[in-house]
């Protein structure tokens, strides 16, 4: 399945599991592009609330930890705890950039499974990253996920339901002693600082916190550097989100928190933001007039250099600023929306592609 056509899907289960139970009620007494979909689970500070450590600063087991499951009744994801009794042993990864970052913070050796290969790896991680089992280059369904028999299962939020795409859901996984953590960069509202929480509580979870610690701030100065470089060395930038499955289809990224944030960090916003839901008309594009495009090309995707062409040949695009002045880029769609630490080199190799 399409990586971006999770999310719709699993709006489509959720609504169809609502008026089954519905119905079941009155006659008895029940992907799309999915980072523009209006019910995306948002990002709670609750469930970013510090984790307790011992006097020396070491994890003191049992450690609880505030993370997040479906809330079946609102299709929205909630808070809830996870109790670690030890240093997870086993750990399976249901998207690649994840696993990335947890190589950087000396984690390759508890990790027994990895899914969802969709882009370039990180050259920093590449050897380490051939040493775990990959469960799927694709999406992973639930069967193989438990068959690796896990103690915990990390990643992206809408990768926890029950369907073939999907390693089972938070309450499924924990019904059978497997904990999960949801990387909070992945749910609506994220930012920059979600991301350094996800770091800061898997530091705790492994009992690696001063890896976890100096790895987020080598991320900060990453951030002061980009801002320094490319902010204000010329005006603001408009962009609009191009999608990736062929053809000339814009979306609003009203969803993407985390990627809008970064890509602010070289001078980029995003111009559709504010408009609700995903499809966004080719008479909008052409009446904001965005300096930039954006297409995000995963593993498996049609040729972007063809919609790159079908748009520089559409005479309806022909006066935006970003056709005119030839600025139409493909991103990689796993340093994006991976929602671990990728973006921060992509967004770098981004800002220099629009200064070159």
């Amino acid at each position: 399945m399409h990586p971006k056509k999770i999310r719709f899907s699993a709006l489509l289960c959720f609504v169809l599991l609502l008026l089954t139970a519905v119905l079941s009620a009155c006659s008895g007494s029940g992907n799309g592009n999915g980072n523009t979909n209006s019910s995306q689970p948002e990002a709670s500070p609750a469930a970013t609330a510090p984790p307790s450590e011992g006097a020396s600063g070491a994890t003191t087991y049992p450690l609880t930890i505030e993370n997040y499951t479906m809330n079946g009744e609102e299709g929205a994801f909630a808070a809830k705890e996870q109790v670690f009794e030890k240093a997870p042993e086993r750990v399976v990864v249901n998207t690649q950039p994840i696993a990335e970052m947890l190589i950087k913070l000396g984690l390759t050796d508890k990790m027994v499974g990895v899914a969802a290969l969709y882009g370039e790896l990180d050259p920093e991680v590449k050897d380490e990253f051939a040493k775990i089992p990959v469960l799927s280059k694709e999406y992973v369904s639930k069967e193989p996920v438990v068959g690796a028999n896990p103690d915990l299962v990390m990643g992206r939020s809408d990768l926890f339901a029950d369907a073939d795409w999907g390693v089972g859901t938070v309450e499924g996984l924990n019904e059978l002693g497997i904990r999960t953590f949801i990387n909070s960069t992945s749910l609506k509202g994220a930012t920059v600082e979600s991301l350094y929480k996800d770091i800061e509580q898997i530091g705790q979870i492994f009992d690696v916190q001063d890896k976890a610690a100096a790895h987020i701030e080598k991320l900060k100065g990453q951030v002061e550097t980009l801002k320094s470089e490319f902010v204000g060395k010329g005006k603001e930038q408009t962009f609009a989100f191009v999608s990736e499955d062929g053809g000339i289809k814009f979306y609003s990224g009203i969803n993407d928190t985390f990627q809008n944030e970064a890509l602010g960090w070289i001078g980029l916003k995003n111009g559709f933001s504010d408009i609700e839901g995903s499809n966004v008309s080719t008479e909008e594009v052409v009446s904001r007039n965005p300096d930039v495009l954006l297409m995000s090309y995963y593993t498996g995707a049609p040729d972007p250099q063809k919609t790159i062409d079908a748009i520089y040949a559409d005479p309806a695009l022909k006066d935006i600023n970003a056709v005119k002045n030839k600025k139409v880029y493909v991103i990689d769609f796993n340093a994006y929306w991976g929602y671990g630490d990728q973006i921060f080199n992509a967004i770098e190799k981004l800002g220099k592609e629009l200064n070159a």
